[in-house]
């Protein structure tokens, strides 16, 4: 039985265990505590926890004001949210003054679930890619998250960190390396390769498991990092395969899917698919309901896979 669990547990448990030794720290929110889980943080140091209300756009200038006077603040609320209601703060007060704010959205993508359309974020990474001086990761389990959280903190210039709020299945290994900016081969093939981020890398390793079945053998690389995207990881997937397969729970337009592309075009030829949110809005649903009506499922990556395969060969 995998172990499953929630991202947004895993960054309230380590911001809390980081604010004992970093007295730096400092954590906003938006009236979201409780479902962002920085209410863990709030209970052990109340006095450097700033509960902002339903006010996001002044949360984020009251977190570049905190980062500029020497702390590192970590802003949190939900990923529609933390992203599109206060884009102009973030881009104007955050992002132009390269300040070290964090912003750590829960709630990311259809996972929501039940919430639906309105609350399921999948635009969020492109929004924040777009943004100079922005660094993007999407962490693909609860293990990374902490790794994730904890480098941050020697990482300068702001950073959006995407977390979900449904429990998602335990894969990297706590001692495995981490390094912001750094993708990690997690299998090796020859015929196609997988670059995938959040929980979507579990269903590319569970997609890479029913194709060896098949006789077909892919690479599965968890790109957690999408801005700085690892370039050298894109290099090697197609030196050795030729041929790539995205997978985001994401739009994809402007996500990982198009920061591969757009790499793949400027420095390769090489033929890519897409797997992602088809240019729609979610709709309420259980999550694993919702990953099988936006074609995010194992199977539909391992079609995806095939095609790409095909399309391989024709060109050679």
């Amino acid at each position: 039985m995998v172990e499953k669990i929630a991202t947004r547990e895993t960054y309230g448990k380590v911001l809390a265990e980081l604010g004992e030794t970093h007295p730096e720290i400092v954590v906003l929110d938006a009236d979201l505590s409780g479902s962002t889980k920085t209410s863990v943080f709030a209970k052990k140091f109340p006095d450097r926890f700033f509960q902002m209300g339903i006010a996001e756009a002044n949360m984020m200038c009251v977190a570049a004001g905190l980062a500029l006077s020497g702390k590192i603040a970590f802003v949190s609320s939900f990923a529609l949210f933390a992203t599109g209601r206060v884009w102009e703060q973030i881009r104007n007060t955050i992002a132009y003054s390269n300040t070290n704010v964090r912003i750590a959205a829960s709630h990311a993508g259809v996972s929501v679930g039940a919430d639906g359309a309105s609350h399921q974020s999948i635009e969020d990474i492109a929004i924040m890619r777009a943004i100079p001086h922005m660094t993007v990761v999407v962490p693909a389990d609860a293990v990374e998250t902490e790794k994730v959280i904890r480098a941050s903190l020697e990482w300068y210039g702001p950073m959006y960190i995407r977390l979900g709020r449904a429990k998602m299945p335990v894969i990297i290994d706590k001692d495995a390396p981490f390094e912001l900016g750094k993708a990690y081969f997690l299998r090796r093939g020859k015929d196609a390769t997988i670059i995938a981020c959040g929980q979507m890398v579990y269903e590319s390793i569970q997609a890479a498991i029913k194709l060896e079945e098949e006789g077909i053998n892919v690479s599965v690389v968890n790109m957690s990092t999408v801005k700085p995207l690892d370039v050298e990881s894109l290099k090697i997937a197609y030196k050795e395969t030729g041929a790539i397969v995205t997978a985001e729970e994401h739009s994809v337009i402007g996500g990982l899917g198009s920061a591969v592309a757009e790499e793949v075009v400027r420095r390769f030829s090489c033929p890519v698919e897409m797997i992602g949110i088809k240019d729609v809005f979610g709709q309420s649903g259980e999550p694993e309901e919702l990953f099988e009506v936006f074609s995010l499922k194992p199977r539909h990556i391992a079609d995806a896979v095939k095609k790409v395969i095909q399309r391989k060969r024709k060109k050679v």
